[in-house]
């Protein structure tokens, strides 16, 4: 038994391995090639230009929602700490995906190297991963709130909060370096095409010059297992809230109950059905195009649209941008 124990890799030992590996594949020589959108040559401005543009709003909109969190204590409560977390995991994915994205569609040479290609997969795994688990914890902080209104504070006190949150980073790390650690253990060689803009797994796989299966399997357990799980989770958590709404006398309660998860649904549904549209995507071919087009609503347009579901249906969100806008203008003409 303690043979056993003694001969289980630590986080380090698993984190050098990974980095052997890395080492091992850029040494001999591999070059990729992100194909992105290359094929539509007369599309690559106007791309440029909306992806520019979604950019700019996701990381005003992400930011911008952290500060006024930050400054209005009206806003220090268990939902809003867990919106700032969900912007900031928002902003670091659409950071780590949409740069390399502008460059590809300005400049000609498109390489990306292995171990930069390899970093990329790894941050974008452990942001998405830990967005899976962080609307989970949203919606159980929903479920408290509408429930169990008078045991609200009590409940979600700040050392369940930052367990829940600490949690979901944690597993998205996890989750990550066994990806990373099984899609290393596959062979690379060449030049490579990977018909992507971003370095995903199913696009590696398909350039590497062995046998994926193992990697495949893997990750297909492990995304089944991490969807599965937290979408049980939301489900169980609405199941409640809606009987508990129904059982409200008036109506005012019900209406003020379904507004206050009115955003998290939205953010979840979108969120969600852009995966599960990506897992119905028959393997050919021919879905290249509808996986690119599922990639880029997935990885750049839902970071943009979590800090504007929320704001524009948040009160207290566009009360404190008001006042901020009205303080600046009154500096402004002082």
């Amino acid at each position: 038994m303690n043979k056993v124990i003694a001969e289980k890799p630590t986080v380090q030992e698993q984190i050098l391995q990974v980095y052997s590996l890395i080492r091992e594949n850029q040494t001999a020589g591999v070059t990729l090639i992100l194909v992105g959108f290359s094929e539509y040559p007369d599309l690559q401005v106007p791309l440029f230009l909306v992806f520019l543009t979604i950019y700019t709003v996701t990381v005003l909109g992400n930011l911008g929602m952290i500060l006024i969190i930050r400054i209005n204590p009206k806003l220090h409560t268990p939902m809003y700490f867990f919106l700032s977390h969900l912007s900031l995991v928002d902003f670091c994915y659409s950071t780590v995906v949409t740069p390399k994205l502008l460059e590809n569609l300005v400049v000609e040479d498109r390489t990306i190297s292995f171990t930069g290609c390899i970093l990329q997969f790894f941050f974008a795994c452990i942001f998405v991963v830990t967005e899976t688990f962080m609307l989970a914890a949203m919606a159980y902080d929903r479920f408290v709130a509408v429930c169990n209104p008078l045991l609200y504070t009590v409940v979600m006190s700040q050392k369940l909060c930052s367990l829940l949150v600490a949690a979901s980073y944690s597993w998205g790390i996890v989750c990550s370096l066994t990806f990373i650690y099984f899609l290393l253990t596959l062979s690379f060689c060449g030049t490579k095409f990977i018909n992507n803009f971003v370095c995903e797994h199913a696009a590696i796989v398909a350039v590497s010059c062995s046998d994926p299966s193992i990697s495949q399997k893997i990750i297909l357990i492990s995304a089944t297992f991490n969807e599965v799980s937290s979408l049980m989770i939301i489900l169980t958590t609405y199941i409640f809230i809606f009987i508990t709404v129904l059982k409200m006398p008036s109506t005012g309660g019900r209406h003020k109950a379904f507004s206050t998860c009115a955003s998290h649904l939205t953010a979840i549904t979108i969120f969600h059905g852009s995966i599960l549209f990506l897992y119905c995507i028959p393997n050919s071919k021919n879905s290249w195009l509808m996986v690119k087009i599922g990639s880029v609503f997935y990885t750049v347009v839902v970071p943009m649209l979590n800090p504007l579901i929320y704001s524009l249906r948040n009160k207290d969100v566009k009360e404190t941008v008001s006042k901020l806008i009205k303080n600046k203008l009154l500096c402004h003409k002082i």
